[in-house]
């Protein structure tokens, strides 16, 4: 198995947080902020050019599929983190929790799900339209989701203001990129290694950013080695739970096998590019942003591995 190179740059780039944190705290001289903002945008601009018109159609007839995988990524996995709830007594546990309900609620991801479904002969046309709406979706049901709490604690979190960010540096960006699709849609698609490259960039200077801000205000002393094993199994454990209960209901559905693994596939997914970009907007210039990311990026590396091997047995079959 070949190690993720994005997985060990973020791993590097937590490191330079942890012994450089000055550049990315608020008060640095660098406009930090204004570049990721900029960042974003264009990711989603090009996102948009990378829409294909006919990917979409095409995936718009298996609609069965297409509920399944929704209502798995926007209601299944917040509910079930939604039911540990009670059982959080401690502020530091409310903190952790928080992170794991923003997991929970983040769109699946784009390019991964396509990939894996791909390699494992699954169903592409509608892994596209799934993973492309997802996103979409995740720009309202997402701050929904973490305005039910995050209005209880000491975050600022104003709805109004929040999705008027989202609307202008998320989907008004993608609106823009799919009005020209049917001019730079072919050279998006082309350069798709260089622009994916891209994204990766800004991600990785926004989680400079999040956690250079954590490190300074010393929010990881609430984390010790042992809260972090139990986050690593939680994120683990609700993996493989979506896993099985997306397989069950396909089968129970009788989709084909091409549907069950687009369905698992998609199903399973959460993106850390959203996650990241969310956060920014989310939890602005809160110091427990780097606690609220920790669990998506657990959880990227272990989707990736996970349905790595998976898609590579599947993929095998005659």
């Amino acid at each position: 198995m070949k190690i993720d190179k994005f997985v060990l740059a973020i791993i590097g780039v937590i490191i330079l947080a942890w012994f450089f944190p000055g550049i990315g705290s608020p008060e640095s001289e660098v406009p930090l902020d204004l570049i990721a903002s900029i960042g974003i945008s264009l990711i989603f601009f090009f996102y948009g050019l990378k829409l294909s018109p006919r990917d979409i159609k095409l995936g718009l007839k298996n609609w069965k599929l297409h509920i399944v995988v929704q209502l798995t990524t926007f209601l299944v996995f917040p509910l079930i983190v939604l039911a540990f709830y009670p059982f959080i007594k401690t502020e530091n546990g409310q903190t952790i929790w928080l992170a794991f309900l923003f997991l929970a609620a983040l769109p699946s991801t784009v390019s991964s799900s396509v990939v894996m479904v791909s390699i494992a002969k699954g169903n592409i046309p509608a892994a596209i339209f799934n993973a492309s709406i997802s996103g979409l979706i995740g720009i309202v049901i997402t701050p929904l989701w973490m305005g039910l709490f995050l209005t209880q604690t000491t975050i600022d979190f104003n709805l109004g203001e929040i999705y008027f960010k989202l609307l202008t540096e998320i989907l008004l960006p993608v609106i823009i990129g799919a009005l020209l699709q049917r001019y730079w849609g072919d050279y998006a698609r082309k350069y798709s290694r260089y622009l994916t490259l891209f994204d990766k960039s800004v991600i990785l200077l926004i989680i400079y950013k999040s956690f250079s801000h954590s490190f300074e205000n010393k929010v990881f002393s609430a984390v010790d080695a042992v809260d972090l094993f139990f986050i690593v199994m939680a994120v683990i454990i609700l993996f493989y739970a979506i896993y099985f209960l997306t397989l069950k209901v396909s089968q129970l559905l009788r989709f084909n096998i091409e549907d069950q693994i687009t369905t698992q596939f998609c199903g399973t997914k959460k993106s850390l590019v959203h996650g990241t970009v969310f956060a920014k907007i989310l939890f602005q210039q809160s110091a427990t942003t780097g606690i609220m990311l920790l669990p998506i990026m657990i959880f990227h590396p272990i989707q990736i591995l996970i349905i790595s091997f998976v898609a590579t047995n599947l993929g095998k079959r005659k």
